[in-house]
């Protein structure tokens, strides 16, 4: 143990066991002055780089206070009783530091403020969202899919790891989330994690959800990311030319699980639809259209939007190919589909062996049939987006990449018609 003597404000010595890591400095609020110009005293308590402060319910002229010694001057015996009751104000708040620290947890100035004023605990960040994400685990499958709860869920275990490390408490009242906040945490992935830009604007669309929620809920007064920017850059998305879907269709697979993956991607080519839809694809999704054709309708497990797809002949097949399968007949559904990181590893063998050098996964089919089935083949950019089961084109937009025949295809029109 080392004891510290300090020399308190009003010049008495009090003995601290152990470092501080709070300091209190008393001063007078001249902005805060009465019509009498008496003015408040306030104790600023400073610990870890934040600061809080408390009225000590004392008002003082300028002209009375030693801004130095942090006291008023005179000899009088009202001077002497107005210091002597700063001197067990300042003592009062070190003592409750000595109580928080005694029980060996962790707090912080927040914590301290809290002891002293009798203030109710405030609603912490990390327990807001965790109550959200209950709410969205109870919403499972309508309108939230396990997948988007279980980024909800990581991110979550991120700010679990980047509060205690920037803060050294275990959770921050709500109301302290400010830019600043956003701003570290920001910084806590990049440099913890190695992401990209995208990833981290995931992370920060899961907090701006929950900072709104706590606005909806009057737990906080405005939402930080009303000022915090965060950039979302255009990604370069692989989708597979006609000439690699041929090769992977073409492609001799003997291996049996290989082949089943390479039949559920070549698939999603030609349909359009996302691994989750692809999951729960069954036998009522099959309709007849008023063109008397096999369509495919679906709501999408995503954002509950409907997607409307004539089923091509390649899909079909694929579909019969898989009609009588045992796992399909007993769930009701039309492929068996393994779970999305099996799906995308088995990907990733089959690209190797098919010597394509892009980065497969799922999310490429869908690029594909975005791009090299529909749009570069002359299909309106709203019926790939009515099909795509998107709300608005520039969602489609950000799928349908136009690839250079396309490009040159309708330059050679314009290049007949300019001629003509």
């Amino acid at each position: 143990m080392i004891l510290i003597v300090i020399l308190t404000p009003c010049g008495t010595l009090n003995l601290i066991i152990n470092v501080m890591r709070v300091t209190v400095n008393l001063q007078i609020k001249k902005s805060k002055a009465r019509s009498d110009n008496k003015c408040p005293v306030y104790a600023r308590c400073t610990m870890d780089g934040k600061r809080i402060e408390i009225s000590t319910g004392i008002f003082a002229l300028e002209s009375e206070w030693d801004l130095k010694g942090q006291v008023l001057t005179g000899r009088s015996e009202k001077v002497r009783v107005v210091n002597n009751k700063l001197d067990k104000i300042v003592t009062k708040i070190y003592d409750a530091y000595n109580q928080l620290e005694s029980t060996g947890g962790d707090f912080d100035i927040f914590h301290l403020k809290q002891k002293l004023t009798g203030a109710k605990p405030q609603n912490g960040f990390i327990e807001i969202f965790e109550k959200v994400v209950s709410s969205l685990e109870s919403k499972l499958n309508k309108g939230y899919t396990w997948g988007t709860i279980k980024h909800y869920k990581t991110t979550s275990q991120r700010l679990k790891e980047f509060i205690p490390k920037y803060y050294k408490v275990k959770d921050i009242p709500i109301e302290r989330v400010n830019y600043e906040v956003l701003n570290l945490f920001d910084s806590f992935l990049k440099s913890n994690y190695n992401i990209s830009e995208n990833t981290a604007w995931g992370y920060h669309r899961h907090l701006k959800k929950v900072l709104s929620d706590a606005v909806a809920m009057n737990l906080l007064n405005k939402n930080p990311y009303s000022i915090y920017r965060v950039k979302r850059v255009e990604a370069n998305r692989d989708f597979l030319t006609l000439q690699e879907i041929q090769v992977l269709e073409n492609k001799i697979i003997s291996l049996k699980r290989l082949e089943l993956v390479r039949d559920i991607f070549v698939f999603a080519c030609y349909t359009g639809l996302s691994y989750s839809d692809i999951c729960i694809l069954s036998k009522g999704h099959l309709q007849i259209g008023n063109d008397r054709e096999e369509w495919i309708i679906i709501d999408r497990t995503k954002n509950d939007s409907r997607c409307r797809i004539p089923l091509l002949p390649k899909a079909k097949n694929i579909l019969q190919k898989y009609e009588y399968y045992p796992i399909n007949n007993s769930m009701n559904l039309l492929l068996p589909v393994h779970s999305n990181q099996k799906m995308n590893a088995y990907l990733k063998e089959l690209a190797d062996i098919c010597n394509i050098k892009k980065n497969l996964s799922m999310h490429v089919a869908r690029h594909t049939f975005a791009t090299s089935i529909t749009l570069s083949n002359g299909v309106p950019i709203e019926t790939v987006s009515k099909m795509l089961g998107h709300n608005s084109l520039k969602t489609t937009q950000i799928y349908a990449r136009i690839v250079d025949s396309k490009i040159s295809e309708d330059m050679k029109k314009l290049k007949s018609k300019l001629a003509g």
